[in-house]
């Protein structure tokens, strides 16, 4: 069993042998106590916390993030007396939850208030079985504004942000929700403030800010705002929001349609393409192209959300075949586990991706079964 004490603030319990072949339980501090008689199959650990203190912040006000717990373990048994936690159950378990807790420990070292949230956050990245250290991932901050922190909640949100700091060109891709365009934001507001680039340049494609715009009515403002809203409403979440018109009048912060970039030269900024999958080759070419020296380029979307016209290819479906094997090009991947919305959103991207295979399998069926036919 293991011995968490020194990097944990947490105790394991170990067992040894009385002369009258009693098992005991070794505290650590020399003194043995009766250790319970565990079924065959079954291990129990005592956990000992050095304070009150210590054990509020680790088990969560009024117990909450220990509940938590009993709710993913429902086989296990805990008892809780004075600054001690025994926890008993299957075998299997005990250990996860010891793992957990050692996690628990690490984050509460470093400042975490103990929820339910962030405890869901460390079991999924205990699920993951990576080599990364789940207390690096959710410790990870990048931006702290307004009373609140932005950081990765996930491995692959860790590793995306990682590639950002690692790479001249990104591309994040993945399903509504994952923290896509939110964590590039931050990053470039980051960059900003930490004077690695004078400006921020936030643009996304708008069909209707093209050829048509000229008969929608009010002024251009009044017609490219509704699309480009998403980035606003994320640059208050991380900025004063009383500076932003001041830094987009002096120019440090721009918001505009994709179809305004074309035959600019984008030095020394952060810019960030929203919603890329709504992009044609052609678009996504000249987009790329647009990159000047001391710049840094992300490129968001979700490839299974293209509005383009019936029949018009996404540019951001085929460049990754295009790019791949260029250096200081990342493509980071997200998917319905870094979902960080509401839990049902993760269920609704399972559920779709499910049906988008269920139906290109069909289709495939479909045609091979013609060609037989032909070939009949």
């Amino acid at each position: 069993m293991k011995n968490f004490e020194g990097t944990t603030g947490l105790r394991a319990s170990t067992m040894t042998e009385s002369a009258n072949g009693k098992r005991r339980l070794n505290t650590g501090d020399g003194s043995p106590g009766e250790f319970p008689h565990s079924l065959p199959g079954t291990r129990t650990e005592v956990v000992l916390f050095e304070n009150s203190d210590q054990m509020v912040q680790s088990l969560g006000s009024h117990d909450e993030a220990l509940r938590f717990i009993e709710v993913q373990f429902p086989d296990v048994n805990f008892h809780v007396r004075g600054n001690e936690l025994s926890i008993s159950g299957p075998a299997s378990d005990v250990p996860r939850i010891m793992r957990l807790l050692q996690e628990v420990r690490g984050l509460v070292a470093r400042g975490t208030v103990i929820t339910p949230a962030v405890l869901q956050q460390l079991v999924a990245l205990l699920r993951t079985q990576s080599l990364q250290n789940p207390v690096d991932v959710l410790t990870h901050d990048i931006l702290s504004s307004r009373g609140r922190t932005i950081r990765p909640k996930t491995l692959n949100q860790k590793n995306y942000v990682d590639a950002i700091d690692a790479n001249t060109v990104i591309f994040g891709i993945g399903p509504a929700g994952t923290g896509k365009t939110y964590l590039a934001m931050a990053k470039a507001v980051q960059a900003l403030q930490q004077k690695e680039v004078s400006r921020i340049i936030l643009t996304r494609p708008a069909v209707e800010a093209g050829e048509r715009l000229g008969f929608l009515p009010g002024t251009l403002s009044d017609k490219i705002d509704p699309y480009l809203r998403p980035l606003y409403d994320a640059l208050h979440d991380m900025m004063d929001p009383e500076s932003i018109p001041r830094l987009m009048a002096a120019g440090t912060i721009e918001v505009a349609p994709l179809a305004y970039m074309r035959g600019r030269t984008l030095n020394d900024a952060f810019i960030i393409l929203d919603e890329a999958q709504n992009t044609t080759p052609e678009q996504m070419k000249m987009f790329l192209t647009r990159l000047g020296f001391g710049s840094k380029m992300v490129v968001t979307g979700d490839v299974t959300q293209v509005d383009l016209p019936f029949g018009t290819r996404s540019g951001l479906r085929i460049v990754e075949e295009i790019l791949q094997g260029i250096e200081d090009v990342n493509f980071s991947v997200l998917d319905a586990a870094d979902v960080v919305r509401h839990r049902l959103v993760g269920d609704i991207v399972n559920a779709y991706s499910v049906w988008d295979e269920a139906q290109r399998n069909r289709v495939k069926h479909s045609v091979n079964r013609e060609k037989r036919g032909e070939h009949a």
